[in-house]
């Protein structure tokens, strides 16, 4: 039987998954649409194709819309790829085109799935927890920054037979594993990118060139610290993202915070480096989408570790500092870079 797939946003993530999609059409009967708001997209890959570049580069054709007839049949699986800002109202605006018993797949970083069931109910939601990294350089060209895959799983922690076909449409994509504790995959996830995109972003170039600096480092084990124990006071229990880091071992302890250095100390820092090396042709999609004058979506991540805080009264200055600087950032007052890191640390500083 025929799936019809719907990827909503072409972005970096969403214009490699969807040429990716496009290349296994036949061979896994689907029928797939790309859609984007950006007209410069638009008309680039249907002049074009979507062009990946990299190892083996390649230009894909695909149907790429800017609006949908109303008279378009419903999808299965519409595959939401935009910023997490973005993600309510596309969610709203493609419900009606959702088949009955088909699900929407949230690739943002954050905590989007409670807000897309809002939309469509908690059952047609799937968290799509994703490992790589992807960028657009220029509208409809794609470079894949950096290897993984998907971690896959619905709010209600079921054994949900939808998940293992959505795994056959991804693993060309990525290694797919499905989990029950969703919940713990993207609190991991989010801790992840409190740190490396806000702090990528804040520096202002790739992660690993942030990431040799051990102010930075430093910064990045408070923010996770701080995203722990808020996870920790839900009653999440923390699951490792795609064999990345184990977030219950790198959170800080109150010996460590007052430590000037100590062995633990030495290996949590070692492993941020190996993190950066991993990484370190990526840049944050938040430091992208400011650069094209999007709305940041920090209050995605670190804000709504901020948030969450205030509810348990859990302390989080060092979340609050870095969106807030990221706020600057956006509003022009003030400069991504080595300085507005010695800001941040300076604002922190016990």
């Amino acid at each position: 039987m025929t799936a019809r797939v719907l990827v909503v946003g072409c972005g970096g993530l969403g214009g490699i998954v969807a040429a990716h999609l496009f290349e296994q059409r036949d061979a896994l009967g689907l029928e797939v649409t790309a859609s984007t708001t950006n007209d410069e997209i638009a008309r680039a890959v249907r002049a074009r194709g979507f062009v990946l570049r990299g190892a083996a580069p390649r230009a894909v054709r695909g149907d790429i819309t800017t609006s949908l007839p109303e008279e378009t049949p419903p999808f299965d699986w519409v595959i939401l790829a935009v910023q997490p800002p973005q993600v309510e109202e596309a969610a709203r605006g493609i419900a009606r085109w959702l088949a009955p018993s088909g699900a929407m797949v949230c690739l943002q970083n954050g905590l989007c799935e409670d807000r897309i069931a809002t939309v469509v109910g908690p059952s047609r939601v799937v968290g799509a927890v994703v490992s790589w990294g992807g960028a657009m350089p220029e509208p409809g060209v794609y470079d894949r920054t950096a290897e993984g895959g998907f971690t896959l799983g619905v709010m209600s922690g079921a054994d949900d037979p939808r998940l293992t076909a959505l795994a056959t449409l991804l693993e060309p994509i990525g290694p797919v594993s499905l989990t029950r504790n969703l919940a713990g995959a993207r609190w991991s996830k989010l801790a992840i990118n409190c740190a490396i995109s806000t702090l990528g972003t804040l520096w202002g170039g790739t992660l690993g060139s942030a990431m040799v600096h051990r102010s930075v480092r430093r910064l990045a084990l408070e923010i996770m610290t701080e995203t722990v124990e808020v996870a920790r006071r839900e009653g999440v229990k923390l699951e490792k993202v795609s064999g990345t880091i184990d977030l219950d071992w790198i959170a800080l302890t109150a010996a460590e915070r007052r430590a000037v250095g100590s062995p633990s100390l030495v290996a949590k820092h070692s492993l941020l480096l190996a993190v950066g090396a991993r990484y370190r042709r990526m840049r944050s999609s938040m430091l992208a989408a400011l650069e094209r004058g999007r709305t940041p979506a920090v209050d995605f991540l670190n804000g709504e570790v901020s948030a969450r805080g205030r509810r348990f009264e859990v302390p989080t200055p060092v979340n609050d500092a870095a969106a807030r600087l990221v706020h600057e950032v956006a509003a022009g007052r003030a400069q991504p870079g080595e300085a507005l890191i010695r800001r941040l640390v300076d604002e922190t500083s016990a």
